[in-house]
């Protein structure tokens, strides 16, 4: 099925160059800053990107009991993208929306789908301040996934994973999008607190 034939999801929230004027230093993503940095050292010794570590542990955080930071709004409300990379992005959202819909009418429940928030820099979530070296985060505290789109140019251009324009591209870029899903899906289920404990190591 082409890009053009996939429905297109309504719950897509377009931030970018709208900043969010919460402070990013101390806590981000409930972790704090010396975390960070060890975990950063961690990745670096084992060879992993940190990012993943950091990013993890934020999930962590957030599912053991950690209020969410006081968020301040964007003085302009974000709206819906209307680019070519927000249609992408709203087209593989939909494409999950419609297969998950399906999968839980069959278990006799509803979908409850998510809100992706593609933003440029920094934002505001429901787990703390986001930032765009944390990579795409899903937060179960508000149900969005995060991304911050830079991240696709860095897949093609500093980590090398696929070549620009091309099919694979667009394929890792959806890949990224459905992983959140994913975790999303986790959540509703009540099994991602397990999952997250059993993946990296906590009882």
């Amino acid at each position: 099925m082409r890009l053009d034939q996939l429905p297109r999801s309504g719950n897509v929230e377009d931030r970018r160059g709208h900043r969010s004027r919460g402070s990013p230093m101390g806590r981000a993503g409930g972790i704090g800053l010396g975390t960070m940095l060890v975990l950063g050292l961690a990745g670096w010794a084992l060879g992993i990107n940190p990012m993943y570590l950091i990013g993890g542990a934020q999930v962590l955080s957030s599912l053991r009991g950690s209020q969410p930071t006081q968020s301040v709004p964007d003085s302009s409300a974000p709206g819906s993208p209307s680019d070519r990379m927000g249609e992408f992005v709203s087209a593989v959202l939909g494409s999950t929306e419609v297969q998950w819909k399906e999968i839980f009418a069959r278990a006799g429940r509803t979908y409850q789908a998510p809100t992706l928030v593609m933003f440029s820099g920094a934002t505001q979530s429901g787990c703390g301040y986001a930032q765009s070296a944390m990579g795409p985060f899903y937060c179960p505290i508000d149900q969005k996934l995060y991304l911050d789109t830079s991240f696709f140019q860095d897949l093609q251009q500093r980590f090398r994973a696929c070549d620009l324009g091309s099919k694979s591209c667009q394929f890792a870029q959806a890949y990224v999008i459905t992983h959140e899903v994913g975790h999303h899906v986790q959540n509703l289920l009540g099994v991602l607190p397990r999952v997250q404990s059993t993946r990296y190591g906590r009882n």
